[in-house]
């Protein structure tokens, strides 16, 4: 059976990166749609490189939950970009790692020699989901279409149950509840903390850490992938709006469990925010390197997909990062530092867990006892998606930006970037810095 990874003949740079500020989901739609937020972050970066957005020979775009007007939104924002008619545009979908996957597949065309210059990443704004209507209704308004006369269509209209047919379809709870399982992502989070028994102070502990991480990361003006982007009316978002400076364990003990009301431990405040942003990379060959004379500040070295069950997605990415690890001839204390997508405390605890547990090393990933565990000092260590925000389809390409950023300031050498996904699904990617 193949082991995953892709035959990385070819070195592959990244040579830059930019994201929107991410921006969390209050009452109703947010101000910029998906496209605004990825046109408006990857305009800023293409004004700042060598070459014409024409001279790309790709846009790949990742998004989970595009809006019905923004069909194969890949190709819609890289004409806004002004890459012109002749440069294709395109949409990956693989759930909370859409980035990532459109980094992957953007490596996947350079190392085939189909582009040499690339620019990939992710997108989403969650908080225009929409509001649907049920099939019922969907039916009933069916029902009134093959009515013919007046007499028919007040008949019919009088068989109107608004509290039964009006009620609302929460688009984003249907998009956020595995099909197969019919769990919420919060639900198989809470899986993993009775699994692994992770308690709700540990939960809130590793909450309030992110939510300090990020907003000491932003006071040291460690976040300079991050570009305004700015409205209508000329307003400009500069920063992430959804770390609280006021984080507390207090504060935290103060909310009730939202996925599992009675027995479970998972709050709004120890997940990952709803949130609207956009990320991107530019991916580029030694040839693109040398024709345009760009300064990468990294490359990816491999990557790797990996599957489990649905109900135990969030433990995704020990699955991928195992692999990668055994063979580059590496252990978790040889990495430098990490991004691992922090979809919910619990889940993020809850890898750990696993790579500290001798059975689920022996039974699940086939090694000899536990794999060891990550230094809490070399991961996340600007916080992550609980303080700043999970739109899904950027998250993984901001991982992947935001390490190489993290490694340079620290002259460090490597990282993996890891997410975990739902359906039952991990991503990893290790990367190198060009210090």
């Amino acid at each position: 059976m193949p082991d995953g990874r892709l035959n990385m003949s070819k070195t592959i740079y990244v040579v830059d990166g930019a994201r929107s500020p991410f921006l969390k989901a209050q009452k109703g739609p947010g101000i910029f749609a998906a496209s605004d937020l990825a046109t408006q972050a990857g305009r800023a970066l293409l004004l700042r490189q060598p070459f014409e957005p024409s001279d790309l020979d790709e846009v790949i775009l990742g998004c989970a939950a595009p809006s019905p007007d923004e069909t194969n939104i890949g190709r819609m924002v890289a004409l806004r970009l002004g890459c012109g008619k002749k440069v294709p545009g395109w949409t990956v979908m693989r759930n909370c790692a859409s980035g990532m996957q459109a980094i992957d597949s953007a490596i996947a065309n350079i190392q085939c020699g189909r582009s040499e210059l690339v620019m990939a990443g992710g997108v989403d704004a969650l908080s225009r989901a929409p509001l649907l209507y049920s099939d019922a209704m969907v039916r009933w308004f069916a029902g009134m279409m093959s009515m013919r006369t007046a007499g028919q269509k007040l008949q019919h209209f009088l068989k109107l149950r608004p509290a039964a047919l009006l009620t609302p379809v929460i688009g984003l709870m249907k998009g956020l509840t595995d099909p197969v399982v019919g769990m919420l992502m919060g639900q198989t989070a809470e899986n993993l903390a009775w699994r692994f028994g992770i308690d709700r102070q540990q939960m809130d502990e590793f909450a309030v850490r992110s939510h300090q991480r990020a907003l000491a990361s932003r006071q040291a003006g460690y976040l300079g992938e991050i570009v305004p982007v700015v409205d209508g009316q000329g307003n400009v978002y500069a920063e992430d709006d959804g770390v609280r400076t006021d984080a507390s364990m207090a504060g935290m003990a103060k909310l009730k469990p939202f996925f599992d009301k009675k027995y479970g431990n998972i709050t709004a405040a120890n997940s990952s925010q709803i949130t609207d942003g956009a990320a991107w990379v530019l991916l580029a060959s030694e040839e693109a390197v040398q024709k345009w004379g760009l300064k990468p500040i990294g490359k990816i070295v491999d990557s790797q997909w990996s599957g489990l069950e649905p109900e135990q997605m969030g433990l995704g990415p020990v699955h991928a990062t195992t692999p990668i690890l055994q063979r580059n001839g590496m252990t978790l204390a040889d990495v430098d530092y990490w991004e691992l997508n922090e979809a919910f405390a619990a889940q993020v605890l809850g890898c750990q867990a696993a790579w500290k547990d001798d059975a689920y090393c022996r039974e699940q990933l086939g090694l000899r006892c536990a794999f060891g565990s990550i230094a809490e000092d070399r991961l996340n260590v600007d916080g992550g998606a609980v303080s700043i925000g999970h739109p899904v389809g950027a998250s993984g390409a901001r991982i992947v930006l935001h390490l190489l950023h993290v490694l340079r300031r620290n002259q460090a050498k490597r990282g993996i970037a890891t997410i975990c996904i739902g359906g039952g699904l991990g991503g990893a990617m290790l990367l190198e810095s060009m210090n």
